[in-house]
């Protein structure tokens, strides 16, 4: 059985959460619900289906989505396949991580990872789109640096973010990877997600969240650029 960590979003009772770390990168899969509905989204499926699939089921939600938001393969390794044991919806990343959802099986090779599908998803996003679960609505943010096309989700009410490798709790998404940049990177944090404002609680692709505001003020990548 999963170690999904079970979490209350900011918010209270609109919404509920459950991390459930993947593949050797300990990748943080998100199964995000919206609690009065019970309709849920997959976020960021890299790997370890049967995992993601128990997690769903002792959480005893109803999937409708899955979210990426970026390309890279500890991100995307498994959501061909939850696509098909679900039969839901793929939306995002951004059109510019196409090259690498187009190459999953040949990043997975490169880790020795198996089983890995390239993946498309049925829908694109776009700055200023949103994305809904049940009653839950996002706001899209493209912030491009880490990979060309990662994306953040942002749900203004609960004050709370998903923001995949953009940002992590005292550090920032590396930028030597195909299609990084660290100056580019640095522009989408100052720009996109500082301006959310200090009280914004993240769940991050990796390790433990934080809110805007730490991050601000601790942060040694952030502390003297912002």
């Amino acid at each position: 059985m999963t170690d999904a960590n079970q979490t209350k979003a900011k918010a209270g009772a609109k919404a509920g959460a459950a991390i459930i770390p993947v593949t050797l990168f300990q990748q943080n899969c998100t199964l995000l619900w919206c609690e009065t509905t019970r309709k849920a989204v997959v976020v960021d499926p890299g790997g370890e289906v049967p995992q993601i699939l128990a997690a769903i089921k002792q959480a005893n939600v109803t999937v409708e989505k899955i979210w990426l938001t970026h390309g890279h393969i500890d991100h995307v390794g498994g959501a061909a396949d939850l696509r098909d044991a679900l039969k839901v919806p793929i939306e995002g990343p951004h059109r510019a991580d196409k090259y690498l959802l187009n190459n999953v099986v040949t990043s997975g090779e490169m880790f020795g990872m198996t089983g890995m599908r390239d993946v498309l998803p049925d829908r694109w996003l776009e700055e200023g789109e949103t994305v809904s679960v049940g009653e839950l609505s996002f706001a899209i943010l493209h912030c491009p640096g880490h990979s060309p096309g990662s994306v953040v989700y942002f749900n203004d009410e609960m004050r709370f973010a998903i923001v995949g490798d953009v940002l992590f709790k005292g550090s920032i998404g590396r930028t030597d990877l195909s299609g990084g940049d660290h100056a580019t990177l640095m522009e989408s944090i100052a720009t996109k997600l500082v301006p959310l404002g200090d009280d914004v609680s993240f769940i991050c692709g990796h390790g433990p969240g934080s809110t805007i505001g730490h991050e601000r003020m601790t942060n040694p990548f952030l502390t003297g650029q912002l």
